[in-house]
């Protein structure tokens, strides 16, 4: 059991499913007492009477309040984990981009406002992102996710820096494919890029676990990210060169 979840009052967004509700899932194993987040009612409801927790269904960017009130009060460890997967260039419409920014970052943005006071206020507080590699790195086919996701890490980050002298704790989780609706969503460039090596949902949530144990900021469900990562940052140019190789071979049907 991971001290610091037993008994923590958390709120997962996007939980209806996926990702989301194997975290509230694991949550509720280790001793917590969840909110169930989804904007799909019957599903938030259906997850949350699993497992023992509240639903509380709706838009994520405005769950705080009654999620704090369904806890009596206290939110301990929010999950900014409701995202979108949206493809296309940089030809995708406007409101593409609009709802990927506001889903995958403002959402996240507007949960920190709202918890952020209280939480210093009591000295403590703990912030989970799930923002995908492909906000390390990036993702063929999709510039609205990509670009969002590295919007969320940074913004992870910078919470992370910011407050962590103050009791706030922030976590930014960044899996390659996990076997989601959002992956399957993907179509022929996460068959290439994503489907060889996609894990359980479940495998996220231990993940999860491990690095709220160790008090780790970057966790990673696929420890290879790390290798990709430093590539990106030592040889900028040699990293992109490999992705446009992957971009040609998406492009061929291959």
């Amino acid at each position: 059991m991971v001290e610091a979840v037993q008994g923590a009052g958390v709120v997962v967004t996007g939980a209806g499913g996926g990702i989301g509700a194997a975290l509230a899932r694991r949550f509720a194993a280790e001793g917590a007492r969840v909110v169930v987040n989804d904007l799909d009612a019957d599903r938030a409801e259906a997850v949350a009477d699993e497992i023992g927790a509240v639903a509380v269904p709706g838009d994520a960017s405005a769950v705080v309040g009654a999620a704090r009130d369904a806890l009596g009060g206290t939110v301990d460890i929010y999950c900014a984990n409701a995202g979108v997967g949206s493809g296309g260039s940089e030809a995708a419409g406007e409101d593409v981009w609009a709802q990927a920014w506001d889903v995958n970052v403002m959402a996240h943005v507007r949960a920190a406002e709202a918890l952020i006071p209280g939480w210093l206020e009591r000295g403590g507080g703990r912030f989970v992102s799930t923002v995908s590699a492909a906000g390390l790195l990036t993702m063929i086919g999709a510039a609205p996710y990509s670009v969002t996701k590295h919007g969320a890490y940074a913004f992870a980050e910078w919470l992370s820096l910011t407050y962590r002298h103050r009791g706030i704790k922030v976590h930014a989780i960044c899996p390659q494919g996990v076997r989601t609706d959002m992956l399957a969503a993907t179509g022929s460039a996460g068959d290439l890029v994503l489907q060889p090596t996609a894990i359980e949902p479940d495998a996220v949530a231990e993940a999860l676990m491990e690095g709220i144990a160790q008090e780790r900021f970057l966790i990673l469900p696929h420890p290879e990210v790390a290798g990709y990562y430093q590539a990106r940052a030592a040889e900028p140019d040699r990293w992109l060169t490999t992705m446009n190789h992957i971009q040609q071979k998406w492009e061929a049907g291959e």
